[in-house]
């Protein structure tokens, strides 16, 4: 699916606002007829989704507003002037970590997610400098709340590294444009592009910024997983396909955006991140089962080796922090009870 220009979207802002005050008439319509046949099972599943439908409909609608707001009171390019455009961009930020934090507290309190940070944490992220966070991608709403938790948590910038077809939601497309964030196309043909993104991205890193970056690329999955695993062998890639086939929690990941990043600031932290607890739910229909969750999603985060200054040295690099963390999770999914106690990330500050 391609997106229409930049432009073009906001051009179509008020219909897609009429869009979601349908939905939302619709959610709460769904809240109350499932308030009425909550009676029937201790679940309540349809009234805790159609709740959580207008809390989500409800928080982007002003999300829009308060971005028009903002807007008028930066208006033109008066925002890009000595001393305004970090204003600008602090009031955007504040923006989002509202927005997420009020989805993902509904969702807390709809749905019963709860995310968990097991300490320590880096210190690298209590720092000024910026950070390149590589983290896995597994579970449902997983770049949703490690991005909210980089923001509430430990004040960072988050700049966040996601395909262009989520500017299908206008609230996210017109906040993480602002804040500079990075858009990839889906195209396999663009491969060359997507790493060229990523590295101006890294490359223009502020002090206080953090580039949120999921080097697998997509959500872990079973089937996905064997897919890759096809493909390598296909391709006569018998070494990766090995290490695929060992590494059975996460997809191997993808070098070039991680290299890209290292080229264009080879002084970057690099903070590896990794969560376990709901990310075995990997379809629609498994989400529905498991609702409400019983199992918080427990996140855990380090400072990575030094990365290496040789390329195929950083492609080892790469694989054995994977490694890493591929063995945490499965020590995660033995123990999960075993895990220390830890301090609580959600819902977030308003």
């Amino acid at each position: 699916m391609r997106l229409p220009p930049a432009p073009v979207r906001r051009a179509l802002l008020p219909v897609q606002v009429v869009v979601l005050a349908g939905l939302l008439v619709l959610f709460v319509t769904g809240t109350e007829v499932g308030g009425a046949v909550a009676v029937f099972g201790s679940r309540r599943r349809p009234l805790r989704i159609s709740a959580l439908g207008v809390v989500y409909c409800t928080i982007e609608l002003a999300a829009i507003g308060r971005a028009g707001l903002l807007w008028l009171r930066f208006p033109g390019l008066g925002r890009r002037q000595p001393g305004s455009e970090e204003s600008w961009l602090n009031a955007n930020q504040a923006l989002l970590v509202w927005a997420l934090g009020r989805i993902l507290g509904a969702a807390c309190r709809c749905l019963g997610l709860v995310v968990t940070v097991e300490p320590p944490d880096p210190p690298s992220l209590g720092g000024t400098g910026p950070v390149l966070v590589l983290a896995r991608h597994a579970g449902p709403g997983d770049s949703v709340a490690l991005a909210h938790l980089l923001m509430s948590r430990y004040g960072r910038r988050a700049r966040i590294v996601l395909k262009e077809i989520l500017q299908i939601d206008p609230a996210l497309d017109l906040l993480l444009n602002r804040l500079d964030c990075c858009f990839l196309p889906s195209s396999a043909a663009a491969r060359n592009q997507r790493v060229q993104r990523i590295g101006r991205t890294a490359e223009s890193l502020r002090p206080g910024e953090a580039l949120l970056l999921f080097p697998e690329g997509a959500n872990w999955t079973p089937a996905r997983r064997w897919r890759i695993v096809g493909h390598l062998r296909r391709r006569r890639k018998a070494s990766a396909a090995r290490a695929a086939v060992l590494m059975t929690n996460v997809l191997p990941p993808h070098p070039g955006g991680v290299m890209a990043c290292l080229d264009a600031r080879p002084d970057l932290e690099v903070v590896v991140l990794v969560h376990a607890g709901l990310d075995r739910i990997s379809s629609v229909r498994q989400a529905l089962d498991a609702i409400p969750f019983h199992c918080p999603m427990t996140v855990r985060m380090w400072p990575a080796a030094r990365p290496p200054m040789a390329e195929d040295e950083r492609r080892s690099w790469l694989k054995a922090e994977w490694a890493v963390l591929d063995e945490w999770i499965d020590r995660y999914h033995a123990n999960p009870a075993g895990i220390p106690s830890s301090s609580r990330a959600l819902p977030g500050p308003d």
